[in-house]
């Protein structure tokens, strides 16, 4: 009897630092300002998630901020910025035409053979008008229409496998590009570089 106490008595002592370390425990957490009387256990979390908003910081730090330019040089018409770059083109079809997440061996689906055609549908520059945080602008649109063309292949794993390709799978993707252009004497203060 005095055997499992001595073995479960070291294992309890051996799990201690573990769980103090893993700032769970009532000195690291500063969710409560005493010590609460829960019990802290690790949570595996799957690599979706951490994907996920990797993902969602690379679409708001790249593709849906909107950048604001100095004014609309006289004598010619303003000109958009940069059409859509590939890897904003696939993450547009990836949301309209989603295959990551597949099952491996129950089911997956693969993209081979792309191909991408941007075609450039309107550029035009909206009147000069008022803007909160940011003054006297003028709205520059840019839409661009992307034609994907791939080969598509979807292999089913479950209950009878099989395979099927589409070399002819084509999407129809339209992205705008929209950015500001200041109007007027800009004063962009001290160590600004519009």
């Amino acid at each position: 009897m005095a055997r499992p106490t001595v073995r479960t008595a070291l294992l309890l002592l051996a799990a201690l630092p573990a769980l103090a370390m893993s700032g769970c425990t009532w000195p690291l957490n500063t969710q409560f300002s005493s010590p609460s009387w829960h019990f802290p256990v690790p949570i595996p979390l799957s690599p979706y998630f951490q994907k996920s908003q990797e993902d969602k910081f690379w679409m708001r730090e790249r593709y849906q901020r909107v950048p604001i330019l100095g004014p609309v040089t006289s004598g010619g018409p303003p000109v958009a910025l940069d059409p859509p770059s590939p890897d904003e083109v696939v993450r547009a079809l990836e949301r309209a035409r989603n295959v990551q997440g597949g099952v491996p061996l129950l089911h997956e689906i693969q993209r081979n053979n792309v191909r991408m055609v941007v075609e450039p549908l309107a550029d035009y520059v909206d009147p000069p008008r008022v803007y909160p945080l940011i003054g006297p602008a003028q709205l520059h649109h840019a839409h661009y229409k992307c034609i994907i063309y791939f080969t598509e292949v979807t292999r089913v794993g479950w209950p009878i496998p099989y395979t099927t390709v589409d070399e002819d799978a084509q999407e129809v993707i339209y992205i705008d590009h929209n950015h500001f252009h200041l109007v007027g004497n800009v004063d962009d203060g001290p160590g600004g570089n519009l």
